[in-house]
């Protein structure tokens, strides 16, 4: 498994990373099975870990605990504070009352005293970032986080975060998470180009789409095509349709080329020069020995250049594949009315 540098932190990290969000009640509920994947992942390589304390309710940084028992020093351990632990309203957001809580539930849950990255899993609208970067820096500076990070962060976003760090003597974020796939480009239009431009390292989860590239059959069954995802598979949809119809191109274009879809689509995201890592999220032992089996995949030119036939560079196939609530601004009309 090759190794990179995670931005300007100087953690060696591998190309591939570990997603756990299937980890627990939202995916495999089997902890021992779960705790299994993971060896396998350390085993063949992968050294970065990635939770977040609202995945199955703070229980998939419970089974990431159990598995780097006695390994800590072997992983480079990420985790992410921010959405809604409940219905109190405090208990959600960036600010520092909560950052410094959400922290602690999280250790305690991981079973050790420090994260290597810390990551904001979502902009706070209602939170002023120099307020958050200040809590954060503490955080750093107790030793209880290696470095910081965003997650979703739109380039406005990404680059005041950055003015507040510089103009405030605060820690900056090193990293940013953002969704990236060969059916979801729109990044590449001033997300990863601003964060190179601040040295950010770039760890992207969602290389398969949320299995419209894994290579089954029928992408629009299985798990994920219920409640709130469900538009992501709704054929009667037009961006729906046409990633349907890009799905089956690409996946001439990986037979064309002698591997997988999968395969293809992971080394896709990994060809691009902003990228750090690729998450990989699981569910189950074999999805995970399958993906693994892909780390040495490289595309030519010649495939590159029949994706950007297929998805053009800089678009997103289908707009409502984030489920994403509107900003303030937006759904309160009192703000955009005199």
């Amino acid at each position: 498994m090759e190794r990179r540098t995670l931005g300007g932190t100087g953690i060696s990290v591998s190309e591939y990373a570990l997603g756990t969000m299937m980890f627990g009640a939202m995916g495999n509920t089997d902890h021992d099975e779960s705790v299994r994947m993971i060896h396998t992942a350390l085993d063949a390589g992968v050294n970065f870990l990635d939770t977040a304390d609202v995945y199955s309710g703070g229980e998939s940084e419970v089974i990431v605990g159990k598995a780097i028992a006695g390994r800590r020093d072997d992983v480079v351990l990420a985790t992410k504070f921010g959405l809604p632990m409940g219905e109190d309203p405090n208990h959600r957001g960036a600010s520092p009352r909560w950052v410094k809580r959400a922290l602690e539930d999280s250790l305690r849950r991981l079973g050790t005293d420090y994260v290597d990255l810390y990551q904001l899993h979502r902009p706070d609208p209602a939170t002023d970032i120099d307020e958050t970067l200040g809590a954060l820096s503490d955080l750093v500076r107790q030793g209880k986080v290696r470095a910081i990070g965003s997650s979703f962060f739109s380039p406005e976003e990404t680059v005041e975060a950055q003015w507040a760090a510089e103009r405030r003597g605060h820690h900056r974020f090193r990293t940013e998470q953002p969704p990236y796939s060969i059916l979801a480009r729109g990044v590449e239009q001033r997300v990863l180009p601003t964060a190179q431009r601040y040295g950010m390292g770039v760890l992207t989860f969602g290389p398969l789409n949320a299995g419209w590239l894994s290579g089954r059959a029928d992408p629009t069954t299985g798990h994920r095509n219920a409640g709130r995802g469900a538009q992501m598979f709704d054929l009667s949809r037009p961006g729906v349709q046409a990633k349907a119809a890009a799905v089956e191109q690409l996946t001439g274009v990986a037979a064309d080329a002698g591997i997988s879809l999968p395969h293809l689509a992971i080394a896709f995201v990994r060809a691009h020069p902003a990228v750090t890592s690729v998450l990989i999220g699981p569910r189950r032992p074999e999805q995970l020995a399958d993906l693994l089996a892909g780390a040495d995949v490289v595309l030519d030119e010649a495939v590159l250049d029949r994706i950007d036939e297929i998805v053009a560079p800089g678009v997103d196939v289908h707009s409502g594949d984030f489920y994403i609530s509107p900003t303030p601004a937006i759904l309160d009309k009192r703000l955009r009315r005199r």
